[in-house]
Parts: structure tokens; C-alpha cells; sequence
């Protein structure tokens, strides 16, 4: 039979979020895709070599989210994209999200030399990027662009975690929605200036209108 690689993540992706890297086989992927294991070993050598190759799939659609931000043509638009780009994919690719956060010392490589690396490397490159050029145009206050980008990718990705898991009193995504973007604020009041407070109300009329539309 023909396997496609795609039915192999999905598959591989699926697995890990139901029974962890422990309970992770060559076996059961085999199962899931519908193949026998020695038909599965003539793609993939090991699990872990599986697993790499979610993960680096997982990067590359979360790139593909991330970068639609540099359609902004200020650096505040292309501020506010970049992170409603992090929640859409958060959204709307929770496995894919989840696999990202997947601790590297499970994926049986040097992952300091290896491609997951160097894409992690650019995406936080991209985020500091996004903070230093709101900087330079007044939006934020004086800093550490990588420190303060730091910041803001702890904020959403701990809130995200949490409404993943459950443990937010929310009953729907749109309601997260906005606690998220009321969160949002909050932490910015702290980090902005002056010129930021000037177009907090647009940028928060916006995405109230893209709650009620959703």
C-alpha cells in the first residue's frame, strides 16, 4: 500500500497526545496508519526519528501563521498580527501547538546542532524583531527587545496552557478570546508609552469585532 507522509504525522501526532512518549511505538503508529511496522521502518529508522519530524512539521505551520504578520504595513499592525496569529494557531492546530512545547531531550537527537534549533532560534528572532521595531516607533518603553519578547511569549503561552487543560473559567473560545485580549492589555499598560495608550481602544474595537464575527 501507499503511505503518505501526512498520514504518518497526523497519526504520530495523535499517539503522542494519547499515550505520551512512553507509551509511543513503531507498532502502534503502524496500527493507526494502517500499515505493518516493517512497511513503517522503509520511512522512519526509529520512533524518535518520527517524532523529530512532527515537531519540524509542527514549526513549519506555525511559521506559516506567524509570518502572515508581515503583511502589517506599520510595525504596530504588524505587532497586533504576530499575536493574533500565536493564538489562531493555538486555536486552530491545538496538537501541533502542544507537540512544540515537547521537551527536546525526548527526541533522542542533539537538538542544540539540529534543524528544530535553528527554527526555534528564528521564530524567536521574529519575536524580538516585532518587540524592537515597536520600540524604535514609541509604541513601547526602552528595554531588552529579546527580555520584554520573552515576556509577552510567557504571558500567552501560559494562559493558552491553562484554557488547553480546562482550568479557565470560560465556556467558549470566544470567551477566552477576549479574556485573552483583556489580559493582553493589562500586561502592555506596563510595557507600552503613551503613543500605545493612544491606540489601545482601536485595537481592542478590532478585536472585539473579530469575536463577534468568529
Amino acid at each position: 500500500m501507499s503511505i503518505q507522509r501526512e498520514q504518518i504525522i497526523k497519526c504520530a501526532c495523535d499517539l503522542y497526545l494519547s499515550d505520551g512518549i512512553e507509551g509511543f511505538s513503531m507498532r502502534k503508529l503502524a496500527k493507526c496508519v494502517g500499515c505493518t511496522a516493517p512497511a513503517l521502518y522503509r520511512y522512519y529508522e526509529s520512533k524518535e526519528e518520527v517524532i523529530q519530524d512532527v515537531v519540524a512539521e509542527a514549526y513549519r505551520q506555525f511559521t506559516q501563521y506567524l509570518y502572515r504578520a508581515l503583511e502589517g504595513r506599520t510595525p504596530i499592525d504588524r505587532f497586533t498580527l504576530a499575536g493574533k496569529s500565536y493564538f489562531d494557531f493555538a486555536m486552530e492546530q491545538p496538537a501541533l501547538y502542544e507537540i512544540i512545547y515537547l521537551p527536546r531531550e525526548l527526541l533522542g537527537a542533539d537538538t542544540v546542532e539540529s534543524p528544530l534549533a535553528d527554527q526555534a532560534c528564528a521564530i524567536g528572532q521574529f519575536w524580538t524583531d516585532r518587540v524592537r521595531e515597536m520600540m524604535d516607533a514609541g509604541y513601547l518603553k526602552e528595554g531588552d527587545p529579546y527580555e520584554v519578547s520573552n515576556t509577552l511569549w510567557g504571558h500567552a503561552h501560559g494562559l493558552i496552557s491553562i484554557y488547553h487543560r480546562g482550568l479557565l473559567p470560560v465556556e467558549s473560545e470566544a470567551e477566552f478570546r477576549v479574556l485573552m485580549t483583556e489580559s493582553f492589555f493589562r500586561v502592555m499598560r506596563g510595557l507600552g508609552t503613551d503613543a500605545f495608550e493612544e491606540v489601545v481602544e482601536k485595537i481592542r474595537e478590532v478585536r472585539r469585532m473579530e469575536t463577534l464575527t468568529a
